[in-house]
């Protein structure tokens, strides 16, 4: 699954802000016991993987001029909730980025 989300910050703001509030992250996740690990690949790929409730999802965020582009390989056991994946996934990172 691919979601863009906007933003008008540069690069480096962008990098900064998802440093820094990068230990919120669990707590948007429900259930409230999510485990969090990401790394910076590079400059602009940060990679994120979250477990929770047994299950464990790969992401890859790309910090993009004008979008952070997230990837994230959704288990087949969790494709049902696509939409709602996805939505999320645009609310939080968008909070990620205020």
């Amino acid at each position: 699954m691919r979601v863009a989300i906007p933003h008008s910050l540069d690069k480096q703001e962008v990098r900064r802000r998802l440093t820094d509030r990068m230990p919120e992250l669990p707590g948007f996740i429900p259930g409230g016991m999510a485990k969090v690990d990401h790394t910076w690949i590079d400059e602009d790929h940060m990679r994120l993987t979250v477990g929770a409730l047994g299950q464990s999802v790969v992401t890859r965020l790309d910090v993009e001029e004008s979008q952070v582009v997230v990837n994230i390989e959704v288990p087949p056991s969790l494709a049902f909730l696509g939409g709602a994946i996805e939505g999320a996934i645009r609310d939080q990172t968008t909070k990620l980025l205020r």
